[in-house]
Protein backbone atom coordinates (compact mmCIF):
# COMPACT_ATOMS: atom_id res chain seq x y z
CA UNK A 1 0.00 0.00 0.00
CA UNK A 2 2.82 2.67 1.00
CA UNK A 3 4.45 1.73 -2.72
CA UNK A 4 1.25 3.06 -4.37
CA UNK A 5 1.42 6.11 -2.17
CA UNK A 6 4.39 7.09 -3.43
CA UNK A 7 3.74 5.90 -7.63
CA UNK A 8 0.65 8.10 -6.98
CA UNK A 9 2.99 10.96 -5.58
CA UNK A 10 5.43 10.75 -7.94
CA UNK A 11 2.71 10.53 -11.08
CA UNK A 12 0.83 14.06 -9.62
CA UNK A 13 4.24 16.05 -9.45
CA UNK A 14 5.20 14.52 -12.93
CA UNK A 15 1.11 15.58 -13.44
CA UNK A 16 2.67 19.17 -12.74
CA UNK A 17 4.61 19.56 -15.64
CA UNK A 18 1.65 19.22 -17.85
CA UNK A 19 -0.59 22.53 -18.43
CA UNK A 20 -4.07 22.27 -19.78
CA UNK A 21 -4.47 23.30 -22.97
CA UNK A 22 -7.57 24.11 -24.54
CA UNK A 23 -6.73 24.78 -28.34
CA UNK A 24 -5.25 21.14 -27.83
CA UNK A 25 -8.33 20.07 -26.60
CA UNK A 26 -10.75 21.69 -29.45
CA UNK A 27 -8.44 20.16 -31.95
CA UNK A 28 -9.15 16.76 -30.11
CA UNK A 29 -12.79 17.41 -30.11
CA UNK A 30 -13.47 17.82 -33.01
CA UNK A 31 -11.35 14.11 -33.82
CA UNK A 32 -13.07 12.32 -31.04
CA UNK A 33 -15.86 13.95 -29.55
CA UNK A 34 -17.57 15.85 -32.61
CA UNK A 35 -19.10 12.59 -34.62
CA UNK A 36 -21.30 11.86 -31.62
CA UNK A 37 -21.63 15.38 -29.76
CA UNK A 38 -21.56 17.61 -32.51
CA UNK A 39 -19.90 20.01 -34.01
CA UNK A 40 -21.64 22.65 -31.95
CA UNK A 41 -21.70 20.54 -28.76
CA UNK A 42 -25.35 20.30 -28.63
CA UNK A 43 -25.83 16.31 -28.82
CA UNK A 44 -26.74 16.53 -32.42
CA UNK A 45 -23.29 15.15 -34.18
CA UNK A 46 -23.97 12.53 -37.63
CA UNK A 47 -23.79 9.50 -35.38
CA UNK A 48 -25.98 10.34 -32.95
CA UNK A 49 -29.24 8.88 -34.49
CA UNK A 50 -27.72 5.55 -34.26
CA UNK A 51 -26.97 5.60 -30.25
CA UNK A 52 -29.34 4.11 -28.08
CA UNK A 53 -28.79 6.95 -25.60
CA UNK A 54 -28.22 10.74 -27.33
CA UNK A 55 -24.88 12.42 -26.57
CA UNK A 56 -25.36 15.15 -24.11
CA UNK A 57 -25.04 18.71 -25.52
CA UNK A 58 -21.46 19.69 -23.83
CA UNK A 59 -21.68 23.69 -23.58
CA UNK A 60 -24.46 23.04 -20.47
CA UNK A 61 -22.22 21.20 -17.85
CA UNK A 62 -21.78 23.14 -15.65
CA UNK A 63 -25.12 24.80 -15.61
CA UNK A 64 -26.25 21.76 -15.16
CA UNK A 65 -24.20 20.91 -12.04
CA UNK A 66 -25.16 23.86 -10.12
CA UNK A 67 -22.77 26.26 -12.20
CA UNK A 68 -19.66 23.72 -11.25
CA UNK A 69 -18.04 22.14 -13.51
CA UNK A 70 -17.90 17.93 -13.10
CA UNK A 71 -14.17 18.20 -13.87
CA UNK A 72 -14.36 14.50 -12.09
CA UNK A 73 -17.89 13.11 -13.90
CA UNK A 74 -16.37 14.37 -17.33
CA UNK A 75 -12.78 12.71 -16.88
CA UNK A 76 -14.36 9.45 -15.61
CA UNK A 77 -17.01 9.47 -18.61
CA UNK A 78 -14.02 10.31 -21.21
CA UNK A 79 -11.46 7.76 -19.71
CA UNK A 80 -13.76 4.72 -19.45
CA UNK A 81 -13.75 4.84 -15.49
CA UNK A 82 -17.87 5.54 -16.05
CA UNK A 83 -18.75 3.71 -19.02
CA UNK A 84 -21.37 4.41 -21.37
CA UNK A 85 -23.14 1.74 -23.21
CA UNK A 86 -24.73 3.85 -25.69
CA UNK A 87 -21.26 3.96 -27.68
CA UNK A 88 -21.51 -0.07 -27.88
CA UNK A 89 -18.27 -0.56 -25.55
CA UNK A 90 -17.61 1.87 -22.62
CA UNK A 91 -16.49 5.28 -23.91
CA UNK A 92 -13.89 5.78 -25.25
CA UNK A 93 -14.07 3.83 -28.51
CA UNK A 94 -10.07 4.83 -29.02
CA UNK A 95 -8.72 2.54 -27.00
CA UNK A 96 -5.42 3.36 -25.61
CA UNK A 97 -5.22 7.10 -26.54
CA UNK A 98 -7.11 8.02 -23.15
CA UNK A 99 -6.33 5.27 -20.73
CA UNK A 100 -2.77 7.03 -19.46
CA UNK A 101 -3.23 8.60 -15.83
CA UNK A 102 0.11 10.89 -16.10
CA UNK A 103 -1.45 14.53 -15.14
CA UNK A 104 -3.45 15.27 -11.93
CA UNK A 105 -6.67 17.97 -12.24
CA UNK A 106 -8.51 19.18 -9.58
CA UNK A 107 -12.12 18.24 -9.10
CA UNK A 108 -14.69 20.78 -7.10
CA UNK A 109 -14.04 19.60 -3.88
CA UNK A 110 -9.77 19.88 -4.35
CA UNK A 111 -9.00 16.26 -4.30
CA UNK A 112 -7.15 15.52 -7.35
CA UNK A 113 -8.24 12.82 -10.25
CA UNK A 114 -5.68 11.45 -12.25
CA UNK A 115 -6.35 11.51 -16.33
CA UNK A 116 -4.06 11.60 -19.18
CA UNK A 117 -2.77 14.84 -21.20
CA UNK A 118 -5.44 14.18 -23.40
CA UNK A 119 -8.30 14.44 -21.54
CA UNK A 120 -7.43 17.35 -19.81
CA UNK A 121 -7.38 19.32 -22.77
CA UNK A 122 -10.81 17.90 -23.41
CA UNK A 123 -11.66 19.15 -19.83
CA UNK A 124 -9.68 22.88 -20.56
CA UNK A 125 -11.38 22.87 -23.73
CA UNK A 126 -15.27 21.52 -22.20
CA UNK A 127 -14.38 24.20 -19.17
CA UNK A 128 -14.05 27.30 -21.77
CA UNK A 129 -16.96 26.84 -23.78
CA UNK A 130 -19.48 26.48 -20.95
CA UNK A 131 -22.47 28.79 -21.11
Amino acid sequence: MMRFGYALAAMMLAGGCFAEDADEGAALYLDYCATCHGLDLDGQGPMAGVLTIKPDGLRMLASGNDGTFPVERVVKRIDGRDPLVSHGSPMPVYGDFFEEFDVALKTSSGQPIMTSKPVSDLVAYLKSVQQ
